[in-house]
């Protein structure tokens, strides 16, 4: 089954926007940003597997399958394109653009949202004996996902991608190569404890292209807080780099 989840095709669009969902996501995640998105931007959501449509399909927990399966069908899609990944995403959606730039393939701009860059931080992966501590963790981020989680019998069915995507992030180990030749736009909640604009200048390290760091009202998980200033922006990046690719 396809790795992409178009929800408003736009067959013409000068630029697609590919985006990756955080540990427990779904390609639902982005739903809402299609329409919020001016006309020449399509947006394609990554599907992981294990989740919604690909229920029946096997959870990932080894992070170079994973990128493996995107960066395979993202090299299949005609011009140029955009990532952005939020949290567990950003650095998948890294790693993507490491393997296609590497190709002459990579994306003209990467979004990353809400993740340490790779080559500092020491720990990405977290993993948790206990049911109490996945919840624990999950309320300190907030989202819409905390309520859904409160309700046992759909905790019993998204538990396992959580702990999958906790695994996956597990087996990530950071490789130093090439920098992207990409700019990277880093963005942060400003209410989120986990990663906050101090931190953002990391990720200066990975790209050759400089970066453009970004601050939106919010916690871990400003982009549903504020979907329409998240897509503002990234129209707005676009705008002023002079139209699109």
């Amino acid at each position: 089954m396809s790795w992409f989840r178009t929800y408003l095709p736009r067959p013409q669009a000068k630029l697609r926007l590919v985006c990756f969902p955080h540990a427990g996501g779904a390609a639902s995640a982005y739903r809402e940003w299609a329409a919020l998105l001016p006309e020449d931007i399509e947006l394609i959501a990554v599907q992981y597997p294990g989740r919604q449509d690909r229920f029946h399909d096997s959870l990932l927990t080894d992070f170079t399958a994973l990128v493996d399966g995107v960066a395979a069908e993202i090299a299949t899609l005609q011009g140029p394109t955009a990532y952005f990944g939020h949290s567990m995403g950003a650095t998948v959606a890294f790693e993507t653009a490491r393997r296609l730039d590497a190709l002459g393939n990579g994306p003209v701009r990467l979004f990353a949202s809400a993740r340490t860059a790779p080559a500092v931080a020491t720990r990405l992966g977290i993993s948790f004996d206990t049911e109490d501590q996945v919840m624990t963790y999950i309320r300190s981020l907030g989202g819409a996902g905390v309520e859904l989680l409160e309700d046992p019998d759909l905790r019993e069915l998204a538990l396992p991608m959580l702990q999958a995507d906790f695994r996956l992030m597990e087996s990530y180990r950071y490789q130093p190569g090439t920098r992207l030749s990409c700019p990277i736009t880093v963005l942060a909640g400003s209410g989120d404890h986990t990663f906050g604009a101090a931190d953002a200048g990391h990720w200066e390290q990975h790209t050759t292209a400089g970066i453009v760091t970004e601050t939106l009202p919010g916690g871990h998980f400003y982009t549903e807080e504020v979907p329409g200033l998240v897509t503002d922006l990234i129209a707005r990046t676009f705008t002023t780099e002079g139209a699109h690719p």
